[in-house]
């Protein structure tokens, strides 16, 4: 207890130092003509501070909520420091209308947070009619072992390649009441859907991923060339591959072993912090049946699938392949989700099982079991926008410019590197390929196999720095569709995300010379492979 409290002292006094260093530039303020305002710190170093403070004290302190306030205090303290020194009106006037009202107002985050009230509304329902019960009934006869229980979650995510968010909510739901049973502890739950979300939609050409990296995409064909990228994305294709072999050969290492070994104990957390554990307790229906799981999951991705068509002008002439691309995957995904629950209300109306008044008791329950997840997601958004107003990307856009011309060969793992970083310090994977792409395409000719190359691992690197990020809206749905501590989820799967990062690191080095699939990517999996194996034969020495 002693060494904790120190710790969080420790975090309390170096942040306050930052603050007080911020205030501090007041005193060496310039005179000069009023200009359009600019922090000081715009472009610099110093713009991708707030969002690793906030990373380092949710990892230490293990508090999600006020670690990111804290980050956006920072951001905003920053962004404050303009040409006539410190304001504190300035500060927190950002904080509020660039960072929580701009966030919150914004139409994407709006869909995004619909579609979330929508679907915990959707799997409370499937819950009150007995067909998540059903379901984990039947699982429990045709899924005999752990093993088996984890590869059907994989399966499952695979399966689910349409949007990120909708696989970790979804595979969550489905699968959770078989991990449980067969006593998979939370955090593995959470990785395993998190480790097939991005990864999958990543390589899917039907994806909204697909959608994004084609219309950041200038000059050529975008969706073409995702698909080309799609063999070099080797951290994508790598954690598909890892989350196998673990699996199978029943793996683990880090801190998901205790987790691991606590749940085959009884302990599906291994910490206090549980902040889902009381939201499956409500009466449930005897009447339910399989069927009262698998339909409404069904209707709910074939009419998210026609809400993203339909925003991309599907119904007005576009093909299917152009819908897709253009669509508008957050709008889509809400109008989607929304005649989704209204068909779903009615089928379980007409099948008996629940009356009109269960089904209007799960509006508020569904939306208190998303309260968690719609609050970090609203403070990651916030901190975010305070990155943005320092300059992240302009930082970053000059780094890359800068080296890409001296250091050819290297370019491929460089730009994976500073996809990662850059990912992991803002929480998107999108916002990290949006900045990135453009300024690669110039420099190759549409034919050369290097900008195929390229493009890959600033694709990879944005993925691996999402999936290791505690502020990444993706990492927070797949904590919420495993009900983990979004902490325990992090930190577990760290050790797992960078063993394949540093092995995908090494490949996009050979990339480099020989911008050749069939050389690269087998070379890649058995260096993953012989790394799994010596991890394993490490840890049970140790065991």
């Amino acid at each position: 207890m002693k060494g904790k409290f120190s710790v969080k002292t420790l975090a309390v006094l170096a942040i306050a130092f930052m603050l007080l260093m911020t205030m501090s530039v007041v005193a060496f303020a310039e005179d000069g003509a009023e200009v359009e305002y600019s922090s000081r710190f715009y472009s610099t170093a110093l713009s991708l501070l707030p969002p690793v403070i906030a990373i380092a004290l949710a990892l230490i302190t293990k508090e999600v909520y006020s670690s990111l306030f804290v980050g956006i205090l920072v951001g905003g303290g920053l962004y404050a420091v303009g040409p006539d020194g410190f304001s504190i009106e300035t500060m927190f006037n950002t904080i509020m209308t660039d960072g929580f009202i701009g966030k919150l107002a914004d139409t994407w985050n709006m869909g995004i947070i619909i579609f979330l009230v929508v679907l915990g509304v959707i799997v409370v329902l499937m819950n009150k009619a007995g067909g998540s019960r059903a379901y984990g009934e039947w699982a429990k006869k045709k899924i005999k072992s752990r093993k088996g229980a984890m590869l059907a979650t994989f399966g499952l995510g695979a399966l689910i390649f349409v949007d990120d968010y909708f696989n970790c909510l979804t595979v969550g739901s489905v699968m959770r009441p078989v991990t449980d049973s067969h006593k998979i502890s939370r955090a593995k739950l959470s990785y395993i859907i998190d480790a097939t979300a991005a990864p999958i939609c990543i390589i899917a050409p039907i994806s909204s991923w697909a959608a994004a990296v084609s219309g950041v995409v200038e000059g050529t064909d975008g969706l073409e060339l995702f698909i080309k990228t799609i063999p070099f994305n080797l951290y994508a294709l790598l954690t598909i591959i890892m989350v196998v072999m673990i699996s199978a050969l029943n793996i683990d290492f880090g801190p998901m072993k205790k987790h691991e070994i606590n749940a085959m104990n009884g302990d599906l957390y291994t910490t206090d912090a549980r902040p889902y554990a009381n939201v499956d307790e409500t009466p449930v229906s005897t009447k339910g049946k399989v069927i009262d799981l698998i339909l409404p999951v069904v209707i709910l991705i074939a009419l998210c699938i026609v809400g993203m068509v339909y925003t991309g002008g599907f119904f007005s002439g576009e093909s299917f392949i152009n819908a897709f691309a253009n669509c508008d995957a957050a709008y889509g995904l809400a109008l989607g989700s929304i005649i989704a629950l209204v068909v779903n209300i009615a089928y379980f109306m007409i099948r008996r099982v629940l009356s009109f008044k269960d089904c209007m008791e799960a509006i508020p329950e569904g939306f208190k079991a998303m309260v968690p997840a719609i609050l970090i997601l609203t403070f990651a958004w916030t901190l975010s926008a305070m990155t943005n107003n320092l300059g992240a990307d302009v930082f970053v856009e000059g780094l890359v410019d800068a080296t890409a011309g001296k250091l050819t060969y290297f370019l491929p793992a460089i730009l994976f590197l500073v996809g990662l970083l850059l990912a992991f310090a803002t929480g998107t994977s999108w916002g990290t390929f949006g900045i990135l792409i453009p300024i690669i395409v110039p420099l190759f000719a549409t034919t050369d196999p290097s900008l195929i190359v390229c493009i890959a691992a600033c694709l990879a690197g944005a993925v691996c720095g999402d999936h290791c990020s505690p502020i990444s809206d993706t990492t927070i749905m797949a904590s919420t569709g495993g009900q983990c501590d979004h902490v325990n989820h992090v930190s577990t799967q760290l050790p797992y995300a960078m063993t394949v990062a540093a092995v995908s690191f090494v490949g996009y080095l050979l990339a480099g010379f020989v911008p050749n699939a069939f050389v690269v990517l087998p070379v890649s999996i058995v260096l993953l492979v012989a790394a799994l194996l010596v991890i394993k034969a490490v840890t049970k020495k140790k065991a």
